[in-house]
C-alpha cells in the first residue's frame, strides 16, 4: 500500500505533517528500509551527544529515541486492535508522561538500537500478515478515525520527522 491510497482524518493537521515527510512511499518497503538505516543513525550520534537537550525543557537526544520506540508500539498496538475488528474507541497517550517515566538517560545507545530493531520487527511482522482489507480496516483513536495502514505510515513519518529535528537541533 502507498502513502496516496491512505486517508487520515478530517482537519487533522498534526498527524498530516508525519505523511507528508515521507512523500510517496510503499509502506513495507519503508518499514524495512528504516530497520536497515535507523540503527546506523543511532550509533553515528556521538556518544557526548546523547544526554544533550537543545534547548531548557526539552528531551535529550536519548529521551527522543526511546520516545519514537514508545509511539510505535502504540501506533503497533491500534493496527492491532483495529486490524481485529475491535471496535472500543482507544484514548490518546501523554508523550511527556512516557517520556519523563522512561529511563531513557540511564539507557545505552546498544540497548536502545536493539529494543528499536525489536519493536520495529513486531511492525513489520503484524503489518506483513494483513491483507488490503485489514490493512483498510478502521477504529477510532485519540477522537479521530484511523485506518491500519495509516497508522502503519505515521510511524514511519513520526520516526523519521524526529530523526529530521535530531538532526537540525540536536548534532
Amino acid at each position: 500500500m502507498k502513502t496516496s491510497e491512505i486517508q487520515l482524518p478530517d482537519g487533522d493537521v498534526f498527524y498530516k505533517t508525519y505523511i507528508d515527510v515521507l512523500g510517496e512511499v510503499e509502506l513495507m518497503d519503508f518499514l524495512q528500509k528504516q530497520l536497515e538505516n535507523f540503527p546506523q543513525f543511532i550509533n553515528s550520534i556521538p556518544d557526548s551527544k546523547w544526554q544533550h537537550a537543545y534547548e531548557e525543557q526539552k528531551w535529550t537526544v536519548a529521551e527522543v529515541l526511546l520516545h519514537i520506540i514508545d509511539a510505535e508500539r502504540v501506533f503497533q498496538y491500534r493496527a492491532l486492535r483495529f486490524a481485529r475488528g475491535d471496535g472500543t474507541a482507544l484514548p490518546g497517550f501523554d508523550q511527556d508522561e512516557y517520556v519523563k517515566l522512561s529511563g531513557a538517560n540511564r539507557r545505552s545507545k546498544e540497548s536502545l538500537i536493539e529494543e528499536y530493531r525489536a519493536v520495529r520487527r513486531a511492525s513489520i511482522a503484524l503489518f506483513t500478515s494483513l491483507d488490503r482489507q485489514r490493512l483498510t480496516a478502521s477504529g477510532t483513536a485519540s477522537g479521530m478515525s484511523w485506518s491500519v495502514a495509516a497508522l502503519g505510515f505515521v510511524i514511519c513519518g513520526h520516526q523519521k520527522h524526529h530523526r529530521n529535528i535530531l538532526r537540525e537541533r540536536y548534532l
